[in-house]
């Protein structure tokens, strides 16, 4: 459970939380994890940041993105996904949730242990991350007022 909520804040930083260290390269352990546990890639770039490795790459026609700690060790796998890819039991709480929101992202976390999904709902005024564990009712993730 810890893992998947430092990914998720990982994931939800992306953007801003990538500090380049210069000409670091991504160390061969990793690639080696990396190669043997998906196989057929396409499209493969890393991202390297101060605690971990990012790769993003296609499969199977699915843009996915991996995480591996500086020792090599896989973390998650993500990738976007939509409202009909949900179970009719999370799509329906949503459905419920949403009120006058819309969703902005929607995105599912696995690691070797659980699967979590994220979705992202916002109004003129708000921006509310919600998670589910495992197929488990929503629960509020983070919530931010708009300015």
């Amino acid at each position: 459970m810890k893992k998947i909520t430092i990914i998720l804040a990982l994931v939800l930083t992306v953007s801003t939380s990538f500090a380049f260290t210069g000409p670091e390269t991504v160390n061969s352990q990793t690639l080696t994890t990396f190669n043997s546990e998906f196989v057929g890639v396409t499209d493969a770039s890393w991202t390297i940041s101060k605690d971990f490795y990012k790769v993003t790459f296609t499969m199977n026609e699915q843009v996915l993105s991996a995480y591996y700690t500086k020792a090599g060790e896989f973390m998650a796998v993500t990738h976007n996904i939509s409202t009909v890819q949900l179970s009719s039991n999370l799509k329906k709480s949503l459905k419920k949730m949403m009120s006058n929101s819309w969703i902005t992202d929607l995105f599912e976390v696995t690691n070797y242990s659980e699967t979590s999904w994220y979705v992202t709902l916002e109004t003129a005024d708000s921006k509310i991350v919600l998670r589910s564990d495992n197929g488990g009712k929503w629960t509020v993730y983070q919530k931010t007022e708009k300015l």
